[in-house]
Order: C-alpha cells, then sequence, then structure tokens
C-alpha cells in the first residue's frame, strides 16, 4: 500500500464516522462515499478497520493511565486508571463508539474484535487474570464496559465503580 493509499483509506474512515452520525446503528453510507468500495469492498472491512483505529486509541490512552509517572509508588488503582482511559477515548470519538457499537450486531468479526477488547479492559483493570478461561474473562470485560456506560453520566464523585462492580459479578445463589 503507498502513502497515498493509507491517507486516502484514512479520509474514508473519518468520511465514514461523520456520515455515519446521522444515523450510527444503520448500515454504513458507504455509496455516498467515492473510493469507499474499492478501498475497502464492504461494510464489514471498514467496520473492522474503524474497530482497529478505536483499539490504537484505547490502548495508548490505557497505557498512558496505567504507567502514570504522577503516581509514584506504581500502585494506582487499575480499574479507575482504565475507567479514565475508556470514558476519555469514547468522549474524544463519541460517534465512532457509537457506529461500532451498532456494527456488531451484523458483523460476528466485528464480536469477536470486541471480546479482545473486553478481555483487554477486564485483565488491564485487574479484574481478571490472562490465564482465565477467555469467556470468563469477557463476561467480566462485559461488566465492565456496562458499568462504564451506565455511570458515565454521572458526576466523577458519584462513580463507585469498584462497589457497583462486585455487585455485578457477585456468583447467584
Amino acid at each position: 500500500m503507498s502513502w497515498t493509499d493509507f491517507y486516502r483509506r484514512q479520509e474514508i474512515l473519518d468520511a465514514t464516522v461523520r456520515l455515519a452520525a446521522r444515523n450510527p446503528g444503520a448500515p454504513l453510507p458507504l455509496d455516498e462515499i467515492p473510493g469507499a468500495g474499492e478501498h475497502f469492498g464492504t461494510e464489514e472491512n471498514v467496520l473492522l478497520a474503524l474497530q482497529y483505529k478505536w483499539t490504537q486509541m484505547l490502548t495508548g490512552r490505557l497505557r498512558a493511565e496505567v504507567t502514570d509517572p504522577d503516581d509514584a509508588d506504581g500502585l494506582g488503582d487499575h480499574v479507575d486508571a482504565v475507567t479514565r482511559a475508556w470514558r476519555t477515548v469514547v468522549e474524544e470519538h463519541e460517534t465512532l463508539r457509537a457506529v461500532l457499537d451498532g456494527g456488531y450486531e451484523r458483523h460476528a468479526s466485528l464480536r469477536r474484535m470486541h471480546e479482545g477488547e473486553l478481555r483487554m479492559l477486564a485483565v488491564t483493570a485487574g479484574l481478571a487474570d490472562p490465564r482465565e478461561p477467555g469467556e470468563e474473562i469477557v463476561k467480566v470485560g462485559h461488566a465492565l464496559e456496562a458499568l462504564l456506560r451506565t455511570s458515565r453520566e454521572e458526576p466523577a464523585r458519584r462513580r463507585p465503580v469498584m462497589g457497583h462492580l462486585r455487585r455485578l459479578l457477585a456468583p447467584t445463589a
């Protein structure tokens, strides 16, 4: 791929998110974007490229939050770090997140990539061990993500993430 192709693909992805903002849950308006079919072929390929872009941004923010140089003893709360990272990326790229959420129902490959993201969140937060079964880690990640989504609108002082998470993950009798 040439640099010209690379930059053109980035322009197509940006245009897709802008146009999809009208209805993020609907199929992508690729017919309105010149070159989208030529460079990506299918909606699924565009969504996979957008998920990859999202994952890069989230991973970078997670790395910055977890390895905070202001955390002198290195014992910062990883749940709080993951919470800050996820919320920051969602606030900066809200439409992208909504477009991806809308695509999960249409494409199994996108759901699998999202499950990888959920595993990353759960393990990074210290809520799951990478040696646990993948399905269990994904469940923990889903619970964490659900909590992050529902408490996103609450003021920071009212976000008792760990208490909510313990209740979500508690075994049922």
